[in-house]
């Protein structure tokens, strides 16, 4: 019977803490204005996402994993909101255990109420962002970017502010130089930002794609394309050829892509065959080309 009841309320996770503190204040209190500072339970549906969060795609399979964790053992750390005019709040930090929450039906969740401009939003929502382990390369070039041109950060000033070294910032900021079909393979992972770096030297765009389709097609690691780039800027190997797209190929392209919703990857061998690489970004994109094909 005491474990039951022990199991129970580790299941409530840190809102089993709240509703036995004296000093929770619910939001639909008299007093509510009062509560910047305090950690209290907020109904979802008084809570309004942060429109400054750069990241707009959450996988779904990593979303339904923190739901099922949520619903064992409740929300372990509150999500971060903004008080705003009358009895709403705005989201600053925590978008995931919102929306995992929402997911299995939760109601209120735990939060921590604290003030913050609109400049302060963007700030802490790029800041945070930054410091997830499992974004693409161009997404933390894209937000330290905005933090550079939004907020007005020296480079010096942005490494103190996400803690990184400066030529680590430096080396991000200098992916956003590539093409953007070199930056699309990077999200998507045909190439790594080891590859992306080893082509920022490259001025001219043709080469860069001539070199991003030899990657493609011969499985290139970073170290031969790096050995690539290296022939050929001193001239010791001839430009990797950009083979000619043709032209049935070209009047295709685009009304194919938009079909699939993606930019698609097309190579063409000498022989005329070729490869039509389409790339997906979670599960359930996956199962919507599916379909597609179907």
């Amino acid at each position: 019977m005491a474990k039951a009841t022990k199991k129970q309320a580790l299941g409530r996770g840190l809102s089993a803490l709240l509703k036995e503190s004296s000093h929770v204040i619910s939001a639909t209190d008299k007093n509510a204005d009062k509560v910047v500072g305090s950690i209290i339970e907020i109904g979802l549906d008084l809570i309004d996402v942060n429109p400054y969060q750069p990241r707009t795609y959450f996988d779904e399979e990593a979303l339904v994993e923190l739901a099922n964790s949520i619903k064992e053992l409740g929300v372990i750390q509150p999500i971060t909101v903004r008080k705003l005019d009358g009895n709403k709040f705005q989201l600053v930090s925590g978008e995931r255990r919102f929306r995992a929450s929402k997911l299995i039906g939760n109601k209120k969740i735990p939060a921590y109420i604290r003030l913050a401009n609109d400049q302060e939003m963007l700030e802490m929502a790029l800041v945070e962002n930054i410091q997830r382990k499992n974004l693409d390369p161009i997404e933390v070039a894209l937000s330290y970017q905005r933090l550079i041109d939004e907020i007005q950060l020296t480079q010096e000033e942005l490494s103190t502010r996400v803690g990184k070294k400066r030529s680590t910032v430096t080396n991000y900021l200098r992916l956003l130089k590539l093409d953007p079909i070199l930056q699309t393979g990077m999200r998507d992972g045909f190439i790594s930002m080891g590859h992306g770096r080893a082509m920022i030297n490259i001025q001219n765009t043709e080469d860069q794609l001539a070199i991003y389709e030899k990657i493609l097609r011969e499985k290139l690691s970073v170290r031969q394309t790096e050995d690539l780039v290296k022939n050929l800027k001193s001239g010791t190997n001839t430009k990797p050829s950009k083979k000619k797209v043709p032209s049935y190929i070209k009047t295709s392209i685009h009304g194919i892509s938009e079909y699939f919703g993606h930019k698609i990857d097309i190579t063409v061998s000498s022989n005329g065959k070729g490869k039509i690489l389409i790339p997906f970004h979670s599960e359930e994109d996956f199962n919507r080309i599916k379909n597609l094909l179907k």
